[in-house]
């Protein structure tokens, strides 16, 4: 049988989603729990990988069990009493066999978080932008990433894909309370590009670049071409979409 994991994780303290060699990441310590849980070897396929220090509001992963699970409510309770604080699991739904995290999902929406006023509290949270920019200008900007287009240039070096195409259905900032948001949402993102992305709208923004210069980036598909990639913290997974009814209780 094969069960799908809802959950969200505060990522400070991890490295990334995916088992590292060396670090400790959100699967492992996921895996780890499940395992004890179940009296069984669990191994999770998550919707995608993030990097250090990312968080996701929204996160899922797959795993196969032989058992029924039949009270999810408990379930979940017990699997987040043995999880540390920084991950929590939502829900869990029994899915078909053939059912895929990551290659079953249509689309994936992210948000980076920016603020220019310094807040302790923010820290790890947001990145705290120190110089004033022009939201207007970067969302202006924002537009030439609409559609279905080639992001080498906003990948990270030496990315093993075997294509750098991404179809971005949505890309925009908006002002929430004391901070920015810049919401993107597309089929696949390729490592690293969201950070790229809004690094070089950074830089748009405080007059550093050319408006529409990002049609140029993209043509180029050289990573020099582009901005600077802002830090993990700020990024959030915050929405996955499924085919409809793809996903029931178990």
């Amino acid at each position: 049988m094969r069960y799908l994991l809802k959950l969200s994780f505060e990522g400070t303290n991890y490295h990334g989603w995916q088992i590292q060699p060396k670090s400790i990441s959100v699967q492992q310590t996921l895996e780890k729990c499940l395992s004890r849980i179940l009296n069984h070897e669990i191994k999770l396929v998550g919707v995608g990988r993030t990097d250090a220090g990312v968080h996701a509001t929204i996160f899922f992963a797959h795993f196969d069990f032989d058992k029924n699970i039949l009270n999810t409510t408990d379930f979940i309770h017990k699997l987040n009493s043995f999880l540390p604080m920084e991950i929590s699991i939502i829900n869990l739904f029994k899915v078909e066999n053939d059912f895929h995290a990551r290659f079953d999902a249509l689309s994936r929406t992210y948000q980076y978080k920016l603020t220019n006023i310094k807040n302790p509290f923010m820290k790890n949270r947001f990145y705290f932008l120190k110089k004033d920019v022009d939201f207007s200008l970067m969302n202006l900007a924002a537009l030439n990433l609409l559609g279905t287009k080639n992001f080498k240039c906003f990948s990270k070096v030496k990315s093993d894909v075997k294509t750098f195409d991404c179809c971005v259905s949505s890309a925009k900032w908006f002002q929430k309370e004391n901070h920015w948001v810049f919401q993107i949402s597309a089929n696949r993102f390729l490592r690293n590009m969201v950070r790229a992305v809004v690094g070089t709208l950074i830089e748009i923004g405080e007059g550093k670049k050319d408006v529409h210069s990002i049609v140029e980036l993209i043509k180029s598909k050289d990573r020099k071409n582009a901005g600077y990639s802002v830090p993990a913290h700020g990024l959030y997974l915050t929405y996955v979409n499924y085919p409809t009814n793809s996903l029931k209780n178990g």
